[in-house]
């Protein structure tokens, strides 16, 4: 009787195996598909598989002197990222230390992600609190600092991304805040120096820069610290008539033959200007094949729209 029941185990086991084999194989048959790409257009690296998301950021903005007065417009900013679900509170720049400390001993007991921001001396304070945080081994996942100080210091490496939008010929501000040698981070400076209706006292209260900053924050919790690729640090003078797109770095992407700056610029959807000046070259330059050029992005790899908006279709 023994003998008999192992037997029959023995062939339900084997019934249920092929069972089994037969369900996972058939649909994958069904799934078969293709991806339709352009074959003319220079590949980005492949994009990184989308990170789990953690726990949403913590946001600290600072005002700068009188701020009150002066840098009203990161109140309202802290107000449209309250809006859209986030933590964020914004503080005299003269608590900067105070606030800063409360922050490590907020993050020792449930950590998430840092983001700071800073109009002139609360430009200089996010720097300072960034460099605080590096001294515990606390990375800061993005820092926006506009029109900070001249005084404010240089970008230190626990710092994921930073973004520097200034005025190189502010009195007030003007800060061209470099980072620190060996920063492998994700690195854009923004000078608005040509654009005359942009000033120290209210450069931090555009509507534009405020939603794509809200933007930005809203991806960090899905987007991994390190793009694939190394990410290629941007410097712009912005053209006066040009409204500020806050691209975070660049990447190099490889051209064919035939390519120019106009046709990668309506690839990528970025305008000629930025290409041009990334790469050192003038609007009208040709493109040699396997030339790499920088072309800014958005957190991800920069990907072609055709690329982009090609899907799937089931094989015949």
């Amino acid at each position: 009787m023994v003998v008999l029941r192992r037997v029959v185990l023995l062939a339900a086991g084997v019934l249920l195996a092929v069972s089994t084999a037969v369900a996972v194989a058939s649909p994958a048959k069904l799934k078969k598909a293709v991806a339709i790409v352009a074959p003319s257009l220079p590949q980005p690296p492949p994009l990184p598989a989308e990170a789990e998301p953690g726990p949403p950021p913590r946001i600290y903005l600072f005002r700068g002197a009188l701020g009150p007065i002066f840098s009203t417009g990161m109140d309202r900013l802290a107000e449209r990222l309250t809006e859209a679900g986030f933590k964020a509170d914004a503080y005299e720049f003269t608590i900067c230390r105070l606030v800063a400390q409360r922050a490590i001993s907020t993050y020792r007991e449930q950590p998430a992600p840092i983001v700071l921001m800073g109009h002139s001396m609360g430009g200089l304070c996010s720097i300072i609190f960034a460099e605080m945080l590096a001294e515990e081994k606390i990375p800061v996942s993005l820092v926006i600092t506009i029109d900070p100080a001249h005084a404010t210091g240089n970008v230190p490496l626990n710092v994921e991304r930073f973004i520097n939008i200034y005025l190189s010929d502010s009195v007030l501000g003007g800060g061209d805040v470099i980072a620190e040698p060996g920063y492998r981070g994700h690195y854009a400076s923004f000078d608005l120096k040509q654009n005359k209706r942009v000033t120290h006292i209210n450069i931090e209260k555009s509507e534009d820069i405020h939603r794509q900053i809200v933007d930005m924050v809203a991806q960090l919790p899905r987007v991994p610290a390190q793009a694939q690729g190394d990410p290629v640090p941007l410097r712009y003078l912005v053209p006066g008539d040009t409204l500020v797109e806050l691209w975070d770095s660049g990447v190099k992407l490889p051209m064919r033959a035939g390519d120019t700056l106009e046709r990668i610029a309506t690839q990528y959807h970025v305008p000629v200007w930025s290409l041009a000046q990334a790469n050192g070259l003038s609007e009208g330059t040709p493109l040699a094949a396997a030339q790499d050029v920088i072309i800014p992005r958005h957190l991800l790899p920069a990907m072609p729209a055709q690329a982009a908006e090609a899907k799937p279709r089931p094989a015949r």
